[in-house]
């Protein structure tokens, strides 16, 4: 028996599925990026519609339920998830500066 929540995740799942696929026809993402998000929803449908299938390893890590390990999963991915935009951002920031620096420095000479 298909639940609610099943059904959510499915319609949800599906439109990031679309979503990811309109960002590679819009060249936004390239096909190992493509190909990264559309496992990841698929792997996330599948987990919506047969959520027995985190039984063993629910078992096998000593949690009490598939929610807990999807909740410590998800806080997981979070974290690493803000720490890479994180690093990627510090990156841009010294980039720019290293630009305004040049372009500064340029300026001061000409005048």
């Amino acid at each position: 028996m298909v639940l609610g929540i099943q059904i959510a995740g499915l319609l949800f799942g599906l439109f990031m599925l679309y979503y990811s696929f309109l960002n590679y026809k819009r060249k936004e993402f390239t096909v190992r990026e493509f190909g990264f998000w559309l496992l990841l929803w698929v792997i996330f449908i599948t987990i919506a519609l047969f959520p027995f299938i985190l039984d063993p390893i629910v078992k096998k890590i000593g949690f009490l339920r598939a929610l807990d390990l999807l909740t410590i999963g998800g806080f997981l991915f979070m974290i690493v998830a803000i720490f890479y935009t994180y690093t990627l951002t510090r990156k841009n920031q010294k980039q720019l500066e290293s630009v305004v620096r040049t372009i500064a420095m340029k300026k001061g000479k000409g005048k």
